[in-house]
């Protein structure tokens, strides 16, 4: 059985990984769970899984929580530095880095030094630090194993080929909630109409991403990294249904498409049983007359996040970290709606062009570069 260490266990992510598990109980042991603030939910997980070791990140653990989680056996590990705890010290046979953030950066890390896989769906690890964690993973032949629908999709469409024959990797986007939405009305964009993503559920950080479409930025930055194809190479098609996950062209002209339901329990489950596929009872996709797949071009002039994305590859060194870290802060203050919708872009923008690009960054050069966007575009939000 596998052992697999969660991260992000209470999040949207995190709870369909043990959709997964409750699916194929003979096939894993969950070994460690962490949470950010759920505490009362992550209890109730450990209660049904019992692992070997518990994170809490971000809340205040009082004497009674330790408590309850030693009376099941279970070690609570509690701060900051929880989750790189975690991935440096639990028995694990698998990392799966659900949570959200640049805070899932350090532990992918750790974990591919230790020559652990990683199942990953925090997309800031590889935004952040992609050059230094493919070395890693290369280095200490751990697998990374990407859980993002898109990424799954390119990863399936690329088994058993030449990475010399491949032409072009099409990322495939909803385009949104606001896809069709006139730019004039951007500005009167509230929080409450950008969560109602049309096909997917997901936690409310990357639903507001999907409707800015830094989503597919960041998605950019990602397969870059994933899957060493140059940035003039990868390509992001509107396709409204999210019934193909993505494609690659090949030199040849053929195109490989991954499809299926926008149902994140199968990229989930294949990375999870990776080399294998195991069977699953989840829906399956129906053809017939009421399936229709249409595509469209993306539009940065409406949705300039995306070029945002792809300038920061270019630039490289500390510009994507910038790029990220910058986006997180500003869609925390649209949340709090304390900025408007398109100011998100604007202050990601303003980061980018007053930072000052490091190209070689390590670890801490890297990190620092984050925080030093944080305190940007905290200032400038005001």
């Amino acid at each position: 059985m596998k052992k697999i260490a969660l991260l992000g266990s209470t999040g949207s992510i995190g709870v369909s990984s043990l959709e997964v598990v409750d699916q194929l109980a003979e096939e894993f042991i969950v070994a460690a769970l962490s949470t950010h603030r759920r505490i009362d939910q992550l209890y109730e997980q450990a209660k049904r899984f019992r692992p070997q070791i518990a994170a809490v990140t971000g809340a205040a653990v009082s004497d009674d929580h330790l408590a309850a989680f030693a009376r099941l056996g279970v070690e609570l590990i509690t701060g900051a530095d929880a989750l790189q705890q975690l991935a440096g010290f639990a028995d694990y046979d698998l990392l799966v880095n659900a949570v959200v953030g640049s805070i899932g950066f350090r532990p992918t890390l750790t974990a591919l030094q230790r020559g652990k896989p990683v199942a990953l769906a925090n997309k800031e690890t590889m935004v952040i630090g992609g050059e230094l964690v493919s070395a890693a993973a290369a280095q200490h032949r751990a697998a990374i194993l990407p859980i993002d629908s898109e990424h799954s999709a390119v990863f399936q469409c690329l088994l058993g080929e030449s990475e010399k024959s491949v032409e072009a990797v099409l990322l495939t986007g909803s385009g949104g909630p606001f896809r069709t939405l006139a730019k004039e009305a951007f500005a009167s964009i509230t929080p409450a109409q950008a969560l109602k993503h049309p096909n997917w559920s997901m936690g409310p950080k990357i639903t507001i991403d999907s409707a800015t479409m830094m989503n597919k930025g960041l998605e950019v930055i990602e397969a870059h990294w994933l899957f060493h194809v140059a940035v003039e190479k990868i390509r992001v098609v509107v396709h409204p249904q999210s019934i193909i996950h993505s494609m690659v062209l090949f030199c040849d002209g053929s195109i490989k498409a991954q499809m299926g339901l926008p149902d994140m329990r199968l990229p989930i489950q294949l990375a999870m049983t990776w080399p294998e596929r195991k069977p699953s009872v989840f829906p399956r996709l129906e053809f017939g007359s009421r399936l229709s797949l249409t595509f469209d071009e993306p539009d940065t002039a409406r949705f300039p996040c995306l070029r945002l994305a792809y300038d920061a590859l270019r630039q490289g060194g500390t510009a994507p970290a910038v790029l990220n870290a910058a986006n997180e802060a500003a869609v925390q203050l649209f949340l709090e709606e304390r900025i408007s919708f398109p100011r998100i872009a604007e202050l990601v923008d303003a980061s980018l062009q007053a930072h000052k690009l490091e190209i070689k960054p390590d670890v801490e050069g890297l990190l620092s570069a984050d925080l030093w966007a944080r305190k940007f575009v905290s200032a400038a939000g005001k």
